[in-house]
């Protein structure tokens, strides 16, 4: 009968070929062929109805916009200009600009995984008071928007800034300014991903390595490192994605004489109005940025499944000895020296006036300035306004995610894996480029939407849609098939085995992955600041106007603003800290 599988129906009253069935196969090519076909189209006929929304999605809010920028660069009197590249990356200029953007980028992560492995060590490792706390304090600086950052890192390094006033030390406009800015940002990144990793490795392989007769160090080398390399792997091209398309932080920090591909995108769509040149490098960080995610993609996949796991809880103990409570001491002084003392910097500058410590600079946020302000409502008004944006960007975050994850969880072809990547692109693509494309492409029926609202939440939605996947994503992949098939035997209908089996494990998970929308859409500033319209602005937007203006007013509003965003954002990370699930499918994150 096993020959019989493979073949045509009319093929069935035929005698059965002895034992091997491949010359019948040989025979008659086309039948397993529309076999194999119609199998494969039938496994990928779920997630493709699942990618269905999604694909709409990115096709029209994602893709449209760039490839008009990128058209509208390059082509002229009807015919591509692709002599423009060479004459693009041919000037010393802009070689420099892609030379600073690349070798800032391996230098922050490297001094990124030099500084915060120690750090995910420890909160792997140890236990110890206030640990939950800390983690959301090491959180907090990866959702706030890159010109808090930025704020906070002037008012410690810049003029007038805390080093400035005690030693006379001035680092902005410096690259080290940028470098640590970036180490700041980054830092929950490579806890997380790897400590949340590491926290699930048995110790008890390394110590049976070490009753063999293997030193510390070679214990640690053969057994844990190599357990570990995907999720540093991971987590190092994830900071040099983050890095190496550095807007506000660069923008702020670095003056004139420093630029990334990004902060001269904008320059020459904004300022110079060269869509040609700013075509070229859109295409040049896009090429550079999908090769970073098809390697950070393949590392996700080794990582998922790889290793046998066992719970946190049983991994974490009492430092001992004095190396291990020197090596917490040495954290946590880090901790306060690299990301407290900024945010403490700044909330201090936003109350010291000239006249003293006071609110003044929180109470003139309420008052509109008449002589030629930077804004035509109160800058208070860009509190509600970017509530607003980030809950409505949350909810399409959460819609597009949770039906992407959905997709990607289901058994498919190289089409459903290769949109994982897909999903990931518009965290390394140019958000200047796609901000800037909205204005072009959605302004005609019938998707005529240049003077809504919506469409900054659309925009921040973009960059909250790859947080919800990569948190959701491993959740959905742990639940138990076997469970769905068996309420779906007892009777359920789809929809009740969702409502019954799913949401149930992935609520939590679900609720994370809106606290983390919520943070990232709150602080995007690269689209935003082409989008935002002057009546009604949004903090980062609100809180960069004030910046590239003079005046001790301004800078104080400034600091204040940024105090306000940041206060938000770590809210919402300590709701969502206590909410995190404590299994190994909690997400990245």
């Amino acid at each position: 009968m096993d020959p019989v599988v493979v073949l045509d129906r009319s093929e069935v009253a035929a005698p059965a070929p002895e034992p091997a069935p491949a010359p019948a196969a040989a025979a008659s090519p086309a039948v397993p062929l529309r076999t194999r076909a119609g199998r494969a189209l039938r496994r990928d006929a779920g997630p493709l109805a699942l990618m269905a929304v999604p694909l709409a999605f990115f096709a029209v809010f994602f893709a449209h916009p760039v490839a008009a920028i990128v058209g509208r660069g390059l082509k002229a009197d009807g015919g591509w200009q692709f002599g423009r590249f060479a004459e693009v990356l041919g000037r010393d200029d802009l070689q420099r600009v892609l030379w600073f953007t690349t070798w800032q980028a391996v230098a922050s992560t490297v001094l990124t995984l030099l500084i915060a492995l120690p750090g995910a060590y420890v909160m792997a490792r140890f236990a110890f008071p206030g640990k939950k706390l800390l983690r959301a304090v090491i959180t907090v600086p990866f959702v706030l928007p890159t010109v808090v950052v930025g704020s906070a890192f002037l008012a410690l390094l810049g003029r007038g800034g805390l080093l400035d006033e005690l030693w006379g030390v001035r680092l902005d406009t410096t690259v080290w300014a940028i470098l640590l800015a970036h180490v700041f940002f980054n830092y929950a990144v490579v806890v997380r991903t790897v400590g949340g990793l590491w926290a699930q490795l048995d110790p008890r392989q390394e110590e049976a390595a070490r009753m063999l007769g293997a030193s510390r160090l070679a214990a640690w080398r053969r057994v844990t490192l190599p357990a570990l390399a995907p999720a540093v792997a991971a987590a190092a091209l994830m900071v040099f994605l983050f890095t190496f398309t550095s807007f506000g932080v660069v923008q702020i920090l670095g003056g004139p004489g420093y630029a990334t591909l990004e902060v001269e995108i904008y320059r020459q769509t904004a300022q110079l109005l060269d869509l040609s040149t700013a075509a070229v490098l859109t295409l040049v960080q896009f090429a550079a940025v999908g090769t970073v995610l098809l390697v950070h993609a393949r590392t996700v996949r080794r990582r998922e499944g790889a290793l046998r796991l066992v719970d946190p809880a049983r991994t974490a103990r009492r430092p001992r000895g004095a190396g291990q409570w020197a090596l917490l001491t040495g954290v946590l002084t880090t901790l306060v020296v690299l990301l407290l003392t900024p945010l403490g910097v700044l909330v201090e500058r936003s109350f010291r006036t000239s006249g003293g410590y006071g609110l003044d600079y929180y109470r003139s946020l309420a008052t509109l300035d008449e002589a030629g302000g930077a804004f035509l409502v109160p800058p208070i008004d860009a509190v509600g306004n970017s509530l607003e944006y980030a809950l409505a960007a949350t909810a399409v975050a959460l819609v597009i995610g949770s039906l992407a994850a959905a997709a990607l969880t289901r058994r498919a072809g190289r089409l459903t894996r290769g949109f994982d990547a897909l999903l990931m692109l518009p965290l390394g693509v140019s958000a200047v480029t796609v901000g800037f494309g909205f204005l072009i492409t959605l302004d005609e029926p019938p998707l005529d939407l240049r003077s809504s609202w919506i469409l900054v939440p659309l925009a921040q939605a973009l960059v909250g849609v790859p947080f919800v996947v990569r948190i959701m994503l491993p959740v959905l992949r742990a639940i138990d098939g076997r469970l769905r098939e068996a309420a779906a035997v007892l009777g359920a209908s789809p929809l009740r085995v969702w409502r019954e089996v799913d949401l149930p494990m992935v609520g939590r998970a679900l609720l994370i992955a809106a606290g983390f929308a919520f943070a990232v859409s709150l602080g995007e500033f690269g689209a935003t600041v082409f989008l935002a319209r002057p009546d009604q602005p949004t903090l980062p937007v609100a809180v960069a106007r004030l910046l590239s203006r003079p005046g001790e007013l301004n800078y104080g509003q400034a600091m204040a603003l940024s105090t306000i965003l940041m206060v938000v954002c770590a809210v919402a990370l300590f709701l969502l800290e206590r909410t995190r699930v404590r299994s190994s499918t909690a997400g990245e994150f």
